[in-house]
This record gives C-alpha cells, structure tokens and sequence, in this order.
C-alpha cells in the first residue's frame, strides 16, 4: 500500500521508538492547541472602550477633583460631596465585570472540542500490540487498531478490515444523517469532500460497527476536527457587533459631539461671572480672573454633560434583554447571549440546516399495477435488521435468522438465512435497488406468480425508484431466494458449508438468481409546523437558505416538501453542492443569494459554511445558523445569531452558539424571530423615552446657564432621576404587547436609525417643555406669590426680582439687600448669616419643586412611550399594568428621599407640603396633552405619505 511506504512502517511491525521521538519533534502532540487568551489587564481596558464609557469617566474624574477643591462651596461636606462621582465609577466597575465575564465564558466551544478528543488507542509499537496508549503520544504512521464503540484518536487511513463492514458515525462532522461505510479501496479524486474519503476515519467519531486497521495520518491540528478548531478561532476574531450595538455606538459618538459642544457653550456664555476687563483706548488691560466662579460654571458645565448621558440605558437595556430570555425560553428558545434577543428582530437572511423528524412509513409501489406484497416486504424489514421490534414479535415466531451476510460497498446489499415454519430455509435480501435488479431473474407479481424480468420491466422499476427518490425517499429494493443449493439445510456454523460465509467474497454469488419483490421507501416527513413556518418566514422577509451535508437529490427533496422550493419551480440557480458554489466568482456568488426564493446547499463542509454565511454578512445581511454538529460550529460562531439543536446537537455546537432550541424545531426559532421583533419595539420605546428625558435635563441646565440663574438641579439629582426614578418605567415598557401584524412586517434593516428625524424633533418638544418646566418652577417659587390660585409663600421665604435672581452673583453689591428666615417640612428654620446664602443655601426648597416636577414629568412621559404612535385612548395604560407599577414605585422612591431625614440632606432637598405637591402635578401632566398632539401629527403624516405612495 502507497500510504504504508510514505509514512515507511509496516502493518505487522508498527513505527519503532526511536522513529516516534523523531516524528514527535517533527508534527508535535496530538492534541488540539489552546489558543492564549487576552489578559485579565486586556479585558478589563477593553470593556472602557465604548464612548459613553469614556464619557462617564472623564465626568467622575472632573467630578471628583470638584468635589475634592470644592467640596463645601455648595453645603456638602464628608461623602455627601462625593455621591456623584462615587454612583459614575460603581456604574463603571459593575459594566466592566459583566463585560469580562462575557469575554472569558465565549470561548467554551474550544474546550468541548477537547472532550471530543480520544484519551488512549490501541497501537502497534516495536511488533508489540500497547492496549491502552496515550492518544495525545500518536504521531503519523502509527497503526491503530479500532473496534465498535471506539473514539477515533486522530485522522486515520484504513489499511485493512477485520470485519466484513466497518460503520462510523460521523454526522456531527459531516452532517451525514445516517453512520457511513467505510472500506481500503483508494479513492481516485485529488480534491474529493470529506463525505467521499471512504477509506478514511477523522478523529472525533465513533465506530458503530465493526473493527479495522489504520494507519495515522494527521494529527492535532493538522486533522479535520483541528481544522474546525482553527475556524472556531478565526470566526470569534471576526465576531461584530450586533446592531443595537452599532446603533448605541453611533449614538454616542454624535451625543460626544453634542454634549461637547453644548458645554463648551454653556461655560463661554457666562465667561463675564469669572472674567472681566477694562477698555483702555479701544484695547482690553487690565484683566481680572475668579477662579472660583470659574470652576463654579465648570462645574455647571459638568453637570450638564451628566443629564446629556442616559447612565441607566445599559441597565435597562440588559434587563430588557434578560426579560426577553425568560419569554422565550417559556418558547423553548434558550438564549445563551442576551444581545441575540433583540438581532433576532432585524433578521432578513436564515441558513438553516437539517429540517427532518423520526418517522417511517412504506409506500404501496407498483410495477404495471401487479407487484405488490405488503406484509412480505414488512417480513423484509424485520429480519434484515438487527433492531427489536416488538410489535412483529409475532413474526419472529414464525421464522428463524439462521446467518447474516452483512452488508458491503461492492454488492451495496446486505441477506440473511431465515428457517420458515415449512422447514424450508430462504434467503431475503434488501440492498440498493439497482444492484439488486441486476442479480435478479424474476419478478413476483401481486398474485405470487413469477415472471422473468425483460428489460423493460427493469427499466420501468429504475424509473420508478427515481420517481421515489426525487421525492426524498430513501430507497431499497426487497429480494428473496429460495433455491438455496448446498445451504438449503443450513443450520449453523457446524454446516459444511459455512465457511463460504466467513468469507464476503462468496457473498455475490449466493446473493444472485433473486426473485425481486418490490421497493420500499423510507422518509424523515418534515414536522407538521414546518410548513407554517416557513410561509411565516416567507411573509415577515425572512429568507432561507439550507445548508446540509446529505446528498443534492435528497436535500432537493426535502426542501420541496417542506415548500422552500415549489413544486413547479426550476432548481437552477437555487441549488448547489457545496464545491458547486464555492467554485463560482464572488460576483456570481452575490447574484445568487441576492436573488428571492430559498436555496439549498448540498454535501457542504464545515468551511462552505463558513463561507457562505461570511459572504451573507458582507452583503449587509444579518444572519442566523442552525446547526447541530462539530462540522456546524465554525458557521454558527460566524453568523450574528448561532442557533444550536438542545436535543441532538453536540456540546461544541452549543458552546458556539447564541441560542438552543430546547424543542430541535424550525417554527421556534419563527417564534423566536417574533418576540425579538416585539422585544426591539419595546427597547426602542424605552430608548425613545429616556432620551427625551434627557434631553429636558439638558435644556434645563442650558437655560439655568443662559438665563445666569442658579443651578436649579445639582449632577447627583441628574444621577438619581437616571439611574433610580426613571429605570423602573422604562423597564416596564419592555413589557409592552406586541403588535398584532408583527410578524407580517418586513425585516428592519440593520442600518436603520434608532430614532429618525420625527422622532428627534417630537422628542426635542417635548424635552423644550420639560426644561422649561423645570426652570420656571424654580423661578416661580423665587419671584411669585401664587400660581394658578396656589399660595407659594406660605413657608414665609422672601420674594426677589427676576432681575436680581438672574444678577444673584452681585448680591454682594446691593444695598438694603435683606431675606427673612423660612420653614420648610418638620419645622425645620433655614436662617442665613448673609443674605445672598439665600441663592445658595436658601435654594434648597426651589431645587426640590424642580427635582420633584422633573421626576413627576418624566412618570407622565412613560405613559406617552407606551405606543410611538397610537393614542393613549387607544393604548391606555392598563394595557401595560407593570407601567403602572413601575411608575409608583419611582414615585415612591422619590418620596423616600424627600422625607427620609439622611437622604434629603445628602440630596440637598427638603419635604414638600400638600399644596406644593398640587402645584409639582399641575405644571407636569401638560407633557402628555403636548405629546397627544404631536402623535396626532405623526398620524396625518403618515396617512399623507402613504396617500401619496
């Protein structure tokens, strides 16, 4: 043998010890490469590159040094002054450890590759059989010997059989439903697939039956089960961001832009409080620096770029998507990475594979409608098989198996000697229904009489097994013998003529002059949903693809069945063989999967897979992979979403994967594609929400700046409304219902904008009117007497002119400037020992109807963020009674702070009496009468396009 003189080892001798050391040296262990892993120093860094990270940070670190300087300039003192930048580095640190944890648990699918791995071998050495040999000391050209229930230990060449047949099992390395044959022949093909190196066994199967010889041929990486490791690498270098990252992403580089340059505004507009000058002869002299008012606006500054940033969005976000996980596990979807859940909803483009169930059912075949015996073919299927049936327990009674002649590639047939209860002995055959028509003399026809076959009764059988086959039967042809010659009274291995049995050369010639009886088909029908799926599929733009390693006519076959390709449908362009697609150029290759329709991929390796899902994600597609095997990994890595089969599929095909389907079936994973959709609504309403939220928080500040008033909000009262009061209702808008024609909507593609033009301006109004809320409560409290009929100083505070608190830097300088002390809840006295604390100190009161208005409208903004569109006439809050809940609990929050006595002096606020709290509802519930109207803009908008269209 050519492969026994390259590796120079003889079959009977083995490699000697001194030849294995060099050999070693030369291609190393056999054992699969553990690829370095980033350092813990890496990770940790790599999770602060994100730009509202990045944002954060340069805020805690402005506000830390602040509140270091500065810390009594506003009344905090102790750990009251360092609330803010100690919640912004908690947020951080909690971001980075769930972020590290992801990145360390991604990998698994490498190490369930490694169990796969054999851990001994039987192995010739120096002409002595070692029983139990380390697999990981193999090297090429070691003969190994392998048995049933054997782990392949490497990539192997069979040298010789021990046994008549030799099956291995090695569907989750090819894809091949059923464990193949294998034989010695050489195979005459320079680029052959996996499926075609029939005289090869790859490490990580398994022999299901027989025992052979081999020779090794490749080990550790260099086998195919090391290959796939390298492609599992590879496609987790290539891994992308999904697209509500990318969104995010985008969203905060133009929100860096903005903030920056909204501060920058802000803190140049108010350069007159810190730095002023003399005009001498037309040139600016004498120039005069406060460095404290200076850090004062710095700091407003600061405070602005705190309200700009949505601190609580990643939260929510991860809590959304962790609640989406729930849903769909209830749907027998397992979800292994929450950003899977919301890429699911823009999923355009799915490579599915393997779309079959366990089921047999043996057609009524006829030829010129006379051939036709039922209960002999199912007498067929029980003895010629070696599986209990107990149901034809019956029939086992009434015959005897007396021998089997196993099954080979040469005659593609398999017989066995039964005893009748005649007495007679008969051979019944069943094999590839060709090979058996040629060792066939006679046909039996419905009545029992037998004919000679002619040819065109063998050809009209021929063309009926291809009818059968193109409908994905898997065909066999069903033949008997009674002229048994010299084993007509064969009775066991003591029979003169058993030796004849021991050898499979003889087989060919017992196995002729057969009376053929029929052909029976087995199929794998498609589960009775499929169907609905992929119609489902078809109307919400879904495109699907197969990709299976069985062979063209069977794969074409089942997605016939199972409607992906129409029955009067033409098969070119939509079907290819894996070699077949890989051939063509890239630009023919783009042609075809941009064309509509499904198509089916056939006898597809591990790398074609990759391959094809690679290109769908160049084109801009999102993609996901189902897959239940090693061979599948690669892809499902690959592809946006890896979809792993939970009841069939192997460890490494979970590892690799998003998501498992606990149920192995097609329609979960429409389910799935349907409660992503609804999950991406209900993220973007919550998004759309606290954006506009903070966007008033923005506007506030900049209005405080502008009009040169007071800070009305403080940075650890922005901290506090987006972190605590503001996440509860935005958590419990991802509670939505979904819309009933979610699923008879196209994909959204991955690029489109989170929020649009509409969105942003209707967003814009409505934060416009929460700034100015804000604020004008603040100034009401400061400069009027009563509003819309309620008193507002009753606590006794002192009035002041809009003038004077929009110049209160200059109170120093007024004359006859006095204030009176107030009360606020508890009958606590705010006195001051210098009127213009009263701007300061005296704020305390005016910053808590600010804060309060703030939380209360961003409460009644939820309620607006219940639909994008629809009215809340028509979507009222009950709908989402976790809404409900949601906003009484931050409601209740704020209500702990205000008159909890420690944390209203760490928030610097005070309690609110009744009145004032009529007065906080009144100026707030406008938001929603202001949100109602613009809807009902975006309606007529979008009935006028429409119209127009």
């Amino acid at each position: 043998m050519m492969c026994l003189k390259e590796y120079k080892v003889k079959l009977d001798k083995g490699l000697s010890t001194y030849e294995v050391e060099k050999r070693h040296e030369i291609y190393g262990w056999n054992e699969l490469q553990k690829e370095k892993g980033k350092p813990l120093w890496r990770l940790v860094l790599e999770q602060f590159d994100d730009t509202l990270v990045k944002i954060l940070l340069v805020a805690a670190f402005i506000s830390f040094i602040l509140a270091y300087l500065h810390g009594n300039e506003t009344g905090e003192s102790g750990f009251e002054a360092y609330v803010e930048p100690f919640v912004i580095v908690l947020i951080l640190v909690l971001n980075a450890i769930v972020g590290v944890w992801q990145e360390t648990n991604a990998e698994k699918a490498l190490e369930a590759l490694k169990e796969m791995q054999c851990e001994s071998a039987k192995v010739l050495r120096d002409g002595y059989l070692v029983p139990d040999l380390p697999a990981r000391e193999l090297v090429p050209g070691d003969i190994v010997e392998l048995r049933v229930g054997d782990k392949v230990p490497a990539d192997m060449r069979i040298a010789s059989l021990k046994t008549s047949t030799l099956r291995v099992e090695q569907s989750s390395l090819t894809g091949e439903a059923m464990p193949v044959l294998k034989g010695s022949n050489p195979v005459f093909l320079d680029d052959c697939e996996l499926q075609a190196k029939e005289n090869m066994v790859f490490a990580g199967t398994t022999v299901v039956n027989g025992s052979c010889i081999c020779i090794v041929v490749s080990t550790g990486m260099r086998t195919e089960i090391g290959k796939i490791q390298m492609q599992i690498h590879e496609a987790s270098l290539e891994e992308s961001d999904t697209p509500l990252k990318k969104k995010l992403d985008e969203f905060g580089n133009r929100l860096t832009t903005a903030i920056g340059l909204v501060c920058l505004t802000v803190w140049v507009i108010n350069y007159k409080y810190f730095l002023s000058w003399d005009l001498v002869n037309g040139w600016p002299r004498n120039f005069r620096f406060s460095f404290e008012k200076c850090t004062y606006y710095f700091k407003i500054a600061v405070a602005l770029a705190v309200a700009a940033i949505p601190e609580g969005l990643p939260a929510v976000i991860t809590t959304c998507l962790a609640l989406g996980t729930r849903k769909m596990a209830q749907k027998n979807a397992i979800v292994r990475k929450l950003p899977s859940v919301e890429t699911l909803g823009c999923l355009p483009t799915e490579a599915a594979l393997k779309v079959l169930v366990e089921k047999m059912g043996v057609p009524d075949h006829k030829v010129r409608n006379k051939i036709r015996d039922t209960q002999l073919a199912s007498n067929y299927l029980i003895d010629c098989n070696t599986v209990k049936l107990r149901c034809c327990e019956w029939w086992t009674k009434r015959s005897k198996r007396l021998a089997t002649l196993e099954f080979d590639r040469i005659r593609k047939s398999m017989s066995v000697i039964v005893r009748e209860l005649t007495g007679r002995n008969r051979l019944l055959v069943k094999g590839a229904v060709e090979n058996l028509l040629e060792r066939s003399s006679h046909v039996q026809l419905a009545d029992g009489s037998l004919v000679p076959i002619d040819e065109p009764c063998r050809q009209l059988l021929l063309l009926r097994h291809l009818e059968m086959s193109s409908k994905g039967l898997r065909c066999l042809g069903l033949a008997y013998k009674d002229d048994l010659g010299e084993f007509s009274d064969y009775y066991n291995e003591s029979h003169p003529a058993h030796k004849k049995l021991l050898d499979p050369a003889c087989y060919s010639s017992i196995e002729s002059d057969l009376v053929f009886v029929g052909v029976v088909g087995l199929r794998d029908p498609p589960r009775e949903e499929v169907h609905k799926a992929i119609d489902d599929c078809r109307r919400a733009g879904i495109k699907v693809m197969v990709i299976t390693g069985d062979n063209k006519s069977t794969a074409e076959a089942i997605c016939r069945e199972i409607r992906l390709l129409s029955e009067g449908e033409g098969l070119r362009g939509r079907s290819f063989t894996g070699k077949e697609f890989m051939a063509l150029s890239s630009s023919e290759q783009i042609q075809i999967l941009l064309k509509p329709g499904g198509k089916v991929f056939s006898r597809a390796e591990p790398k074609h897979k990759q391959d094809i899902v690679r290109i769908l994600k160049e084109m801009g597609e999102v993609v996901a992979m189902t897959g239940d095997g090693v061979n599948d990994a690669p892809a499902l890595k690959l592809a946006d979403i890896g979809i792993a089969m939970g009841i069939t599929g192997t460890e490494v095909a979970k590892e690799a994967s998003d998501m498992v389907l606990a149920d192995d079936n097609f329609s979960t994973i429409v389910s799935a594609v349907a409660e992503g959709r609804s999950i991406y609504n209900n993220m973007k309403a919550f998004i759309r929400y606290m954006i506009s939220s903070n966007v008033g928080e923005v506007i506030c500040i900049f209005l405080t700046a502008a009009l040169g008033i007071p800070e009305c909000l403080i940075p650890v009262h922005l901290l506090w409304v987006n972190l605590v009061t503001d996440g509860p209702p935005a958590t419990a808008l991802g509670f939505n219902p979904a819309d009933t024609d979610i699923m008879r909507k196209p994909p959204r593609k991955s690029d489109d904008a989170l929020i649009n033009s509409w969105v942003l301006f209707r967003y814009m109004v409505i934060g416009s009117y929460v700034g100015i809320a804000t604020v004008g409560i603040f100034i009401l409290w400061y400069t009027q007497a009563s509003f819309l009929g309620i008193d507002l100083i009753s606590d006794g505070h002192t009035l002041v002119e809009l003038s004077q608190l929009r110049n209160w830097g200059e109170c120093s300088s007024w004359s006859d400037f006095s204030v009176t002390p107030f009360i606020v809840g508890g009958g606590r006295v705010i006195s001051f020992s210098d009127p213009c604390d009263y701007f300061s100190v005296g704020k305390v009161k005016a910053m808590t109807l600010s804060l309060s208005v703030l939380v209360a409208i961003e409460m009644f903004n939820s309620l607006n963020a219940l639909s994008e569109d629809n009215s809340l006439i028509t979507m009222p809050p009950w709908r989402n009674p976790w809404l409900l809940v949601a906003m009484s609990v931050s409601f209740g929050l704020h209500c702990v702070i205000l008159y909890v006595p420690f944390l209203a002096e760490v928030f610097g606020i005070v309690p609110l009496s009744l009145n004032e709290w009529v007065l906080v509802l009144l100026v707030s519930a406008p938001v929603v009468l202001i949100d109602e109207v613009l809807k009902f803009m975006g309606r007529r908008r979008r009935t006028t396009k429409v119209k127009t269209a």
